[in-house]
C-alpha cells in the first residue's frame, strides 16, 4: 500500500529494516534512520510516536539517531520496540492500529500544534524585529537623554532694581508650570555673580503635599554666569504634581538672579514674602528638563547635584523677620564698660552688629527666636570695616525659660555649655569676605529656644571690629504638613 496524502510519518526504523517494512501496510507511516545512526531521510511531515527494530544492529542505529533527536527538545523520548521479522504482517497490523487510532490522532494533533507554534514564533520574531527597527529610527532622530520641556528666557528691563538683596533678606518662590512626572532637573539663569563669598540656596518640593524633593546649597564659586543646571539623582515619578522652587542666598553681596518676560498668569509669576516691584507678573528665568537623571543638557555650562534629599520630609524654610531681629538685647559678660553700643540691630540692612571687647564675651539674645521643629540654623558673618580686626563668632541656643546672661557666663567660665543648651562652636571671621556659620541639630527642637549671638576677640586688638551677621535662615519640620499627611 502506497503512502496516504495528509498523513504524518509516525514511526521510525533503521535503514537496515527498510526491505522488511517496504511491503507492509505501515510503509507509508515509517521514516528511516541511516545505518550507524547517521542522518534521517528527510524528517518531512514526521512526528514519531514509536521506533521499531527487527535486529540488534537496527536497535543500535535507532538509539543513536534518537539521541541526536533528543538534543532538539521538541519530541518526547521514544521507546524502541523490538519486533520479530518472522511475524511482520501481524506486527504491522498492530503498529497501524496504534498509529491510526487514538494515539495517532493525538500525535497528528500535537504535530499541528507544534507547527502552529513554530509559525507564531516566527511571526513574533518578525514583529519584534520590526519594532526594534522603528525604535532605533525613533531614537536616532527624535530622542535625547535630557529634553527641555519648558523655558522662560531671561529679560533685562531697564527699570529693574534687582532682586539680589531680596534673596538675602527673604526668598523667591516659583511654581513650575509642568507636570512633575519625569522631571530630572531644572536650570536657573544668573546674569552676574558677586565677588564675595556666600551660598545660593535652592529647595524643590511638591505644592500639593508640601513634601520636599531636594535642596541645593551652592557656594558662589560653584556657579557660572548663564544657565546653571540643578540635577536630581532620579527623575520625579508617581502622580503628576506641581513643583515649587524656593530660592534664597547668603552673603553680603547681591546675586544676579535673572527674571523672565512679563506674563499674564499671576499664579506662575515669582513671588516673595516681601513685596518687590520687579516681581510684578514676572517669573524667574528657568528651564525644566525631563529624561535621564544625572545627564547635563547641552545648553547649560555646569551640573549641580543636590546637597541633601528631602524625599518624604515636610519642611518650612524661612528667615528671621525684622520684628524678631529688632528685639535683640545685650547679655554680654565682660568687665569692660564700653563707651559705645556693642550689640544693636541695623534696620536698613536687616542685620545684627556684635562688637567684641578685649576680654569677655559680647552677646545678644533674641527671645524665643527658635521655634519647635527647627532642624538647622545659618547666617552670614563678616567684619564690616576695611580695617577691622578679626573676631570669633558662634551661636548658642538656650531654653526660653533660662537666663540668657547666665548661659553666656557659664560658657565664659567653663568653656562648655549645659546639656539643655546647644552650641555651634567658634568660627573666626575677618573683613576680606563673609562666611556662613550654621548649626545642624541631631533632632528637631521640641520647645521654643532663645537665640544668643556670641563674639569674642581673636587678636590683642578689637579696633573697628564691627561684626555683622545677616541672612538668618531657619529650616524646621512642618507639624501641620505631617498631621495633614
Amino acid at each position: 500500500m502506497g503512502p496516504r496524502l495528509g498523513l504524518k510519518k509516525l514511526l521510525l526504523a533503521s535503514d537496515r529494516d527498510r526491505a522488511i517494512l517496504q511491503g507492509s501496510n505501515v510503509a507509508h507511516l515509517v521514516d528511516y534512520v541511516e545505518a550507524d545512526g547517521g542522518s534521517f531521510d528527510t524528517l518531512k511531515d514526521t512526528f514519531p510516536i514509536a521506533a521499531v527494530a527487527f535486529s540488534d544492529k537496527a536497535e543500535v542505529d535507532l538509539k543513536k539517531g534518537l539521541a541526536r533527536l533528543s538534543a532538539l527538545r521538541t519530541l518526547p523520548e521514544l521507546a524502541v520496540l523490538r519486533l520479530d521479522p518472522v511475524n511482520v504482517a501481524e506486527s504491522s497490523a498492530l503498529l497501524r492500529a496504534l498509529a491510526e487510532d487514538g494515539v495517532g490522532r493525538l500525535a497528528r494533533y500535537s504535530a499541528s500544534i507544534t507547527s502552529e507554534l513554530a509559525m507564531l514564533r516566527r511571526e513574533r520574531e518578525e514583529l519584534f524585529e520590526n519594532y526594534r527597527l522603528l525604535e532605533d529610527a525613533f531614537h536616532a532622530r527624535n530622542w535625547e537623554p535630557v529634553a527641555e520641556v519648558f523655558a522662560h528666557d531671561p529679560f533685562a528691563d531697564p527699570k529693574d532694581e534687582g532682586v539680589g538683596q531680596l534673596l538675602s533678606s527673604a526668598f523667591i518662590e516659583q511654581l513650575l508650570p509642568v507636570s512633575s512626572l519625569g522631571v530630572a532637573g531644572f536650570a536657573l539663569h544668573l546674569h552676574s555673580l558677586p565677588k564675595g563669598s556666600g551660598e545660593l540656596i535652592v529647595t524643590l518640593n511638591y505644592l500639593e503635599s508640601g513634601e520636599g524633593v531636594a535642596e541645593w546649597n551652592v557656594p558662589y564659586v560653584g556657579l557660572v554666569s548663564g544657565w546653571n543646571f540643578f540635577s536630581l539623582p532620579r527623575a520625579c515619578g508617581g502622580a503628576a504634581r506641581t513643583l515649587r522652587l524656593r530660592v534664597s542666598a547668603s552673603g553680603s553681596d547681591a546675586l544676579g538672579l535673572s527674571l523672565g518676560h512679563h506674563i499674564a498668569s499671576e499664579r506662575y509669576s515669582a513671588r516673595s514674602e516681601h513685596p518687590h516691584p520687579d516681581l510684578d507678573l514676572r517669573p524667574l528665568a528657568f528651564r525644566v528638563f525631563t529624561g535621564l537623571p544625572g545627564v547635563k543638557p547641552a545648553s547649560t555650562a555646569n551640573m549641580i547635584a543636590p546637597t541633601s534629599l528631602l524625599e518624604g520630609q515636610f519642611t518650612v524654610d524661612y528667615r528671621l523677620g525684622i520684628e524678631k531681629l529688632s528685639q535683640i538685647t545685650d547679655v554680654s559678660v565682660t568687665q569692660i564698660v564700653p563707651d559705645f553700643q556693642t550689640i544693636r540691630f541695623l534696620e536698613h540692612e536687616h542685620a545684627i552688629v556684635c562688637h567684641p571687647l578685649p576680654t569677655g564675651i559680647s552677646a545678644g539674645a533674641i527671645n524665643r527666636a527658635i521655634e519647635p521643629g527647627t532642624v538647622s540654623l545659618s547666617a552670614s558673618a563678616i567684619i564690616d570695616h576695611p580695617k577691622g580686626a578679626p573676631a570669633a563668632v558662634s551661636f548658642l541656643l538656650s531654653p526660653a525659660s533660662s537666663n540668657a546672661r547666665a548661659e553666656v557666663a557659664e560658657l565664659a567660665r567653663k568653656g562648655s555649655v549645659k546639656p539643655s543648651t546647644l552650641f555651634s562652636g567658634w568660627r573666626e571671621v575677618g573683613g576680606q569676605q563673609s562666611i556662613s556659620i550654621s548649626m545642624q541639630m541631631d533632632e528637631a527642637i521640641r520647645v521654643p529656644m532663645d537665640l544668643i549671638i556670641l563674639s569674642r576677640a581673636v587678636d590683642e586688638t578689637v579696633d573697628f571690629c564691627w561684626l555683622k551677621l545677616s541672612s538668618f535662615r531657619l529650616v524646621k519640620q512642618s507639624t501641620e504638613a505631617l498631621n495633614a499627611r
